[in-house]
């Protein structure tokens, strides 16, 4: 289990990888973003982003799941307060294997929430040609290993 003692500044973990197939695009775009870049070959072929494309909304999902299953199913988070910023740099296409990491920007303890730590991330997904396709930061609250000494 990792807890905020585990995330100094400057550490980086990496997210798990996650090949992007277009039957999930086109599903996910018909529930949630169904603009044709998303929804129809033809027309992503026609846009600038020059094939079927996963929407911003989706590649922020497959992020989280990558973040989840790379590091944060095995930390102490307790949630996030938000998201400081979000960038989607280029278009994740279908057959596109995306990976990435989450860099350690800050951490400091809570003075409102004792044996809570705030810990402030950089996270980058690439593509296989490691291109960066999407950029973030946000804030995550971890547990303190030891929340009773830490607190005295």
């Amino acid at each position: 289990m990792l807890y905020f003692e585990d995330f100094p500044p400057g550490r980086s973990l990496p997210l798990a990888s996650k090949l992007v197939t277009a039957d999930e695009i086109v599903e996910f775009a018909a529930e949630f973003d169904p603009q044709p870049m998303h929804i129809d070959e033809e027309a992503g072929k026609a846009s600038i982003l020059g094939g079927l494309s996963a929407s911003g909304w989706h590649t922020a999902s497959m992020f989280m799941r990558m973040m989840y299953d790379g590091w944060l199913s095995s930390s102490s988070s307790e949630g996030s307060p938000g998201i400081e910023f979000m960038e989607w740099k280029r278009p994740v296409l279908a057959g596109d294997m995306l990976s990435g990491r989450s860099t350690v920007l800050e951490s400091r303890t809570l003075r409102s929430r004792p044996g809570i730590g705030m810990v402030k991330f950089l996270h980058e997904v690439e593509n296989q040609r490691g291109e960066i396709v999407m950029r973030g930061e946000n804030p995550i609250m971890m547990r303190l290993r030891d929340a009773e000494e830490n607190a005295a």
